[in-house]
């Protein structure tokens, strides 16, 4: 190739690179999630729209606005320094945008503020906007510190695993475990964590855990933070890892319903009516009127305590224990035991004889 033809393809080389260029970097800047605001400025009572643009298609996200934040630094109160009873949630279109209405409100700290927008699942993702709350009072940032600084270097894990108990309702636990390095320029000594639970979309509960010993600066360590939730607890679930108000990390945990509660109350509903049914039963039996005449002895019978009465012989023991009923085909006018007690044939006596002798008188 001549050394014209070199120039003239490096020239087109050159060319080609300007024009990509800005393609680039269109494509680069649309991956990252964005934040928009209608209103730099309001007051309370009035509401402003917040829309996005690079987030993940069919995302839930949570909009609050946040005091005590600049962009840069992000939220470093975490969601306590928010307006979280004003918050809006929304979902992300196929293309991975979004517009919402957001009614301004006061957060519980000064300002300056921002817009804060988070994923509520999956992967991790935030964008801020600056913004100003009409009114509200506005103070400097805190100073950050140029000491020691912690960073978690390993994915979070949460081991163990439930038993017998957690199957009937006692409070599912686990261990948090994660290493972190110091990255700062001085050592990190017995750092306090706040470990958060949240279920669903709710904001988490935070609970502070102090973790025993002394990470110089440049080195790591394996840290284990005990998790418990409360008795009962099931469903989805998100732990997160916060220090220096600045969440490090969130781990998800899907916690299995506790059966062994369904199977006691289902044989409760069982049991207890099958009980209420025999001691109604019993009640009945003892209050119902007997019949006429009936005697009900209870473990001794009237034949066997006629027997052990003193001074009766067994024969009249067992005539006294024998009762005596009229047939039902006999009226007690003509029963014939009634006469002379024999239920025999006629004998020669019988008032129907012919040689049986009759009263004057008579025919």
């Amino acid at each position: 190739m001549s050394a014209s033809g070199r120039v003239r393809w490096a020239v087109l080389v050159a060319v080609l690179s300007l024009l990509l260029a800005p393609l680039a970097g269109t494509a680069v800047a649309a991956d990252k999630p964005s934040v928009k605001l209608s209103k730099s400025q309001a007051g309370t009572g009035s509401s402003i729209t917040v829309s996005g643009d690079g987030w993940r298609d069919r995302a839930l996200l949570m909009i609050l606005i946040c005091g005590q934040a600049v962009p840069s630094r992000g939220v470093p109160g975490g969601t306590n320094s928010c307006a979280n009873a004003d918050g809006r949630a929304v979902t992300t279109d196929s293309k991975g945008r979004f517009s919402r209405k957001l009614p301004v409100a006061e957060p519980p700290v000064p300002c300056p503020c921002v817009v804060h927008v988070a994923t509520v699942t999956g992967a991790k993702a935030e964008a801020d906007a600056i913004f100003q709350v009409a009114g509200h009072a506005v103070e400097p940032l805190p100073a950050e510190t140029d000491g020691g600084r912690l960073s978690v270097l390993t994915d979070t894990r949460l081991d163990g695993s439930g038993g017998l108990l957690t199957w009937f309702g006692a409070p599912p636990a686990r261990t948090l475990v994660f290493t972190v390095g110091n990255v700062g320029t001085s050592a990190v000594k017995n750092p306090v964590f706040q470990v958060g639970t949240a279920h669903g979309v709710f904001a988490p509960q935070w609970e502070e855990q102090q973790w025993r010993g002394t990470i110089q600066p440049g080195k790591k360590a394996r840290l284990e933070l005990p998790v418990e939730l409360t008795g009962g607890a099931h469903g989805e679930y998100t732990v997160s890892l916060k220090y220096g108000g600045k969440v490090l990390a969130e781990q998800p945990w899907d916690v299995g319903r506790p059966w062994g509660v369904t199977l006691f109350w289902i044989l409760v509903c069982l049991v207890v009516p099958g009980a209420l049914f025999r001691i109604g039963m019993a009640v009945v039996d003892r209050v119902r009127p007997r019949p006429a005449g009936g005697i009900r002895h209870r473990g001794l019978r009237l034949p066997e305590l006629a027997l052990r009465l003193p001074g009766l012989k067994p024969s009249t023991a067992a005539h006294a224990a024998t009762p005596t009923s009229t047939l039902p085909w006999f009226s007690p006018d003509a029963d014939p035991g009634a006469a002379g007690g024999r239920l025999s044939a006629p004998h020669d006596d019988s008032p129907t004889s012919p040689t049986t002798p009759t009263r004057e008188g008579s025919p």
